[in-house]
């Protein structure tokens, strides 16, 4: 849905679009454990019912259920991701967009909250070989709880996270006072926050802990989770965020000039989810949009007003006190505050891009073309990943 509404404004025109490639199991193992990235490679739903005691050691339950081609779709948004960030670290774009990446709750031998490979750690580990230091920003209504955990003894990578917190909400992790250890203590960041948080409450911890945040971190690249279920009317949030509100975050993050790889993440209004991010790749490419959506294979979804904006509820209360967000601001500073300097790396030996054999797709697979529809289909320019000679945006 979010890429036929690109289509139909057009701004995949001011983009290089390339079909992800799948990522090698051996890129998955950079994090993921071999044992972890073997089971995701055999298990399908007719399988599953003969390893019950690793779908038991994985955390395969109802919240992350075993599907057709799970595999394929975790090598395809991982590739993605991963992808984005060599193009970033080769400085052949300023930024790239990965809508369907984001799987923030992945563990390192663990599948969590409909997440099973953690595409953000990947891509984090690929800047690091270019960069001293990166920013991981997650605005998901859920807590970013694997990236945290595979950072959370690092001063390279620094992770903020803007989420609900409290009254058991997943994945219950996120504490303000949670704030890394040893090398990595101050370079964990906590936002937590209450059910009905708008765009002013929001934005009035949102900008200064970003100022303070660039300030003394500097970092090289970042890496920004966009969850869509942080908006109004999610089916399964509780913020009151406005798709301005939304989008705000991320004109101001683009501000800073740095290079940065955005994502997707939660969102369980498919609609709304498909207006935020296509709102957001404007915002990206300097693209003013009209309110009116173009029509597309979609158009029936957006029904009555098919309209891009997506308001926040004139009635629902916000539970953020004003006390509550001076000593969210106050804490958050008082710990960033701690950090003297921006942390050095010796940088003098540079990994090379990892490299791996080329998959070659089933012949039986349906194409992006075919996928993507008629309307796609002329107008769509799909470039290969393996095109260095591109230059994007």
């Amino acid at each position: 849905m979010t890429h036929h509404l690109v289509l139909g404004y057009g701004l995949h025109k001011q983009m290089d679009i390339y079909r992800p490639r799948k990522a090698h199991p051996a890129e998955l193992a950079q994090f993921h454990s071999d044992e972890y990235v073997e089971f995701l490679s055999r298990v399908t739903p007719e399988t599953q019912g003969t390893m019950l005691q690793q779908l038991r050691l994985f955390n395969i339950n109802e919240d992350c259920p075993i599907f057709d081609n799970m595999f394929k779709y975790c090598q395809v948004y991982a590739g993605a991701s991963v992808e984005g960030a060599v193009r970033l670290n080769h400085g052949t774009c300023d930024i790239a967009i990965n809508w369907s990446g984001g799987l923030h709750h992945a563990k390192k031998a663990e599948a969590s909250g409909f997440c099973y490979v953690n595409d953000l750690v990947l891509a984090i580990l690929e800047l690091l070989k270019y960069h001293a230091r990166v920013l991981y920003l997650d605005i998901d209504i859920h807590h970013g709880d694997g990236v945290e955990e595979a950072f959370y003894l690092s001063d390279r990578v620094m992770t903020v996270s803007f989420h609900k917190y409290g009254d058991f909400f997943f994945p219950g992790t996120g504490d303000i006072q949670d704030i890394g250890e040893m090398n990595g203590k101050y370079y964990t960041v906590n936002v937590p926050l209450k059910d009905g948080t708008n765009d002013e409450t929001f934005h009035q911890l949102f900008k200064p802990i970003m100022a303070k945040v660039m300030q003394v971190f500097q970092p090289g690249a970042i890496v920004l989770q966009c969850g869509a279920d942080s908006l109004a009317n999610d089916r399964l949030g509780c913020f009151n965020m406005s798709l301005r509100g939304h989008g705000e975050a991320i004109s101001f993050m683009k501000s800073f000039g740095v290079p940065m790889l955005v994502t997707g993440g939660g969102g369980y209004t498919k609609h709304n989810v498909a207006r935020c991010w296509t709102y957001e790749t404007a915002i990206l490419t300097d693209n003013q949009v009209s309110e009116q959506l173009p029509k597309s294979d979609y158009h029936e979804y957006f029904s009555p007003d098919f309209s891009l904006n997506v308001s926040a509820h004139k009635v629902m209360d916000d539970h953020n006190t004003r006390a509550d967000v001076e000593r969210i601001l106050r804490t958050v500073l008082q710990q960033l505050s701690q950090i003297p300097h921006a942390p050095s790396a010796g940088m003098s030996y540079v990994p090379p891009d990892f490299k791996t054999p080329q998959f070659n797709y089933d012949h039986d697979e349906e194409s992006m073309e075919e996928r993507v529809g008629r309307y796609a289909r002329s107008h769509l320019i799909i470039k290969d990943p393996m095109d260095d000679d591109a230059d994007g945006p």
